[in-house]
């Protein structure tokens, strides 16, 4: 087999949260599948013309004609429901299968069509699931590898005192929140923003402590860190091949108050972002891409892991209203919206920047959303580049 065989693409946003059940049959709650379900045709953005994209729906002869006029080559589409009775797909010859994100629940799913991949893929360290992985997608791997960095000493990082900790009784985080005042409460496994509690006020309402020790509860233990006075948000993308780790870009993006995902920002930030700001991140970014290669490297994921992650950073205003940076604030050893946002910037002119938004409002259908912004804002398209407008 070789890489002409199609790769499988599966959208799988949720499989962080499959990793903290560890049950292969776990399924996300009614909202979080309509979420699936809606986005599932994103990984098309990664694929090539000869690949297969798993879609709960199959995408309008209006939507392709549209998409055709941005992406020369749009890949295969194959609706969900009818893999376990498609034998002709099962016994396809494909290169690898790419969810969104591994999980036991997806390596179940994904399970009928293991025998048809490449060789390349079945001695890959993701062909199977392994204890491990669970290890390595947690928060608290990433906050190792944050404290590997941090022997650098670099004056532009956090403090060693605002490494997070791992809390699993009240007194662990009541230490936390003496030590710190503010601080950001984490489930080991939860993605864009979700699983979060920030504690901002002392006493800690009843409520409050509910919720905090339903993450121990549920996952083992908690992860604390200080709340910081956030200026940015940004991530790097790399890729693991073969032990290696390839750096592929830098995503700027949004969060609201929760911390919760946004969107993101294409081609860097916007034109009206302080001077200030924007030299410190460049120079950052820039000096931050080996250590983190090298620490990366030097860690368990390169020998269990392969394929895209992304590691969240934060910048923030120290007390002395000195710019600061965590510069791994988090590890998603998925495909990220970070990367997905790069894929995007290939299609809007060179010297144009725009914005990548998911849209979700009650009460308002997304056609409707697209008709009002359409009408707003008219799509201009130059030599098959996005020049200005929206575009869905």
């Amino acid at each position: 087999m070789n890489k002409l065989h199609p790769n499988i693409y599966f959208f799988n946003p949720t499989s962080e949260y499959s990793i903290a059940n560890g049950n292969e049959n776990w399924l996300p709650n009614r909202l979080l599948r309509k979420m699936e379900a809606d986005l599932s045709i994103l990984p098309m953005y990664f694929a090539q013309q000869n690949d297969y994209v798993i879609v709960e729906q199959l995408p309008s002869q209006d939507f392709l004609v549209k998409l055709n006029k941005v992406i020369n080559k749009v890949p295969k589409f194959i609706l969900k429901s009818n893999l376990a009775r498609n034998e002709d797909f099962k016994t396809l010859p494909k290169h690898s299968l790419k969810p969104w994100g591994w999980s036991p629940a997806v390596h179940k799913f994904f399970k009928p069509f293991k025998d048809s991949c490449s060789g390349d893929f079945k001695i890959s360290p993701i062909f199977e699931w392994k204890e491990v992985h669970k290890e390595i997608t947690s928060r608290k791997f990433a906050s190792e590898i944050l404290e590997v960095l941090l022997q650098d000493n670099k004056h532009i990082f956090i403090p060693f005192h605002f490494l997070p900790r791992t809390c699993t009784t009240k007194k662990d985080f009541e230490k936390a929140f003496q030590d710190w005042g503010k601080a950001m409460i984490k489930a080991p496994w939860s993605s864009s923003g979700r699983g979060l509690q920030k504690i901002t006020k002392q006493p800690i309402h009843p409520k409050v402590w509910e919720k905090l020790m339903g993450i121990v509860r549920e996952q083992g233990y908690a992860m604390a860190e200080p709340y910081l006075n956030k200026v940015l948000d940004l991530a790097q993308q790399f890729e693991i091949k073969n032990g290696k780790v390839k750096y592929l870009g830098t995503s700027y993006f949004l969060t609201d108050k929760k911390g919760q995902y946004l969107g993101n920002f294409l081609r860097g930030l916007p034109g009206n972002t302080k001077k200030e700001i924007m030299d410190f991140t460049n120079e950052s970014d820039k000096n931050l891409i080996n250590p983190l290669k090298k620490a990366l490297e030097e860690s368990k994921l390169t020998r269990f892991y392969e394929g895209p992650l992304g590691i969240d950073m934060l910048v923030y205003s120290d007390q002395e209203k000195k710019l600061k940076i965590n510069p791994c604030l988090e590890i998603n050893v998925r495909n990220t919206m970070g990367l997905l946002a790069i894929q995007l910037e290939k299609f809007i002119s060179p010297d144009k920047k725009g914005m990548f938004q998911i849209f979700f409002q009650p009460g308002k259908t997304f056609f409707e959303f697209v008709s009002e912004m359409e009408k707003k804002h008219p799509l201009k398209l130059i030599s098959n580049k996005i020049d200005s407008g929206f575009f869905a």
